[in-house]
């Protein structure tokens, strides 16, 4: 099976888009785009030249992903998402020479209108709370929150909060371990990817 996409929605010459991906309404994709296999992309999604997104990837209605943005696999975009290419921007300025790269590695999900400025990595199995404003990197499992966004906790990858990880948990919902090391928390399952 080829990729699905709704009649409204504008691919451009060149793009490229792995099979069983669905493209909704009113969705742009660029033509130096390179979409993997499996994703779903909501309704009214920019997705720029200089972008690459992963496998297994859900991006929700009326995100813009902007050139520089690399979203690894199975990364989860709430609704009206904002990513930034430029720190300082200036409409008379350009500034294209300057875009900033942003790294979405595998299995993170940032919340409902979270902003994420560009020049970040956001790690493995991140959660980028609601609302969030994202100016640094942010650790493997971390739990941020708030403008600007800040660590509150853990999160397995399956998605459950890790409460108390000191210095060694167990999620209760899926058995997977975790050890925590200063600011650095990782899994015990070596075949974690």
């Amino acid at each position: 099976m080829t990729f699905l996409a709704h009649p409204s929605a504008i691919i451009d010459p060149g793009a490229q888009i792995g099979p069983e991906t669905r493209i909704w309404h009113f969705v742009h994709v660029s033509g130096g785009a390179r979409i993997g296999q499996r994703c779903v992309l909501g309704q009214g999604v920019f997705v720029a030249d200089n972008v690459v997104i992963g496998d297994g990837v859900k991006i929700q209605n009326n995100v813009s992903v902007y050139d520089g943005v690399v979203l690894e696999d199975d990364v989860f975009c709430g609704p009206s998402v904002v990513f930034t290419n430029v720190v300082n921007p200036r409409s008379h300025v350009s500034r294209k020479h300057a875009f900033g790269q942003t790294l979405v590695q595998r299995g993170a999900s940032i919340g409902a209108n979270a902003t994420i400025v560009c020049g970040v990595t956001l790690g493995r199995y991140c959660f980028i709370g609601a609302g969030a404003v994202v100016t640094r990197d942010v650790a493997d499992f971390a739990v941020v929150v708030g403008n600007p966004a800040h660590a509150m906790g853990w999160m397995c990858r399956c998605g459950e909060r890790l409460y108390h990880p000191q210095p060694a948990t167990t999620c209760t919902a899926c058995n997977t371990g975790y050890v925590l090391s200063g600011r650095t928390l990782s899994c015990d399952d070596e075949s974690l990817p």
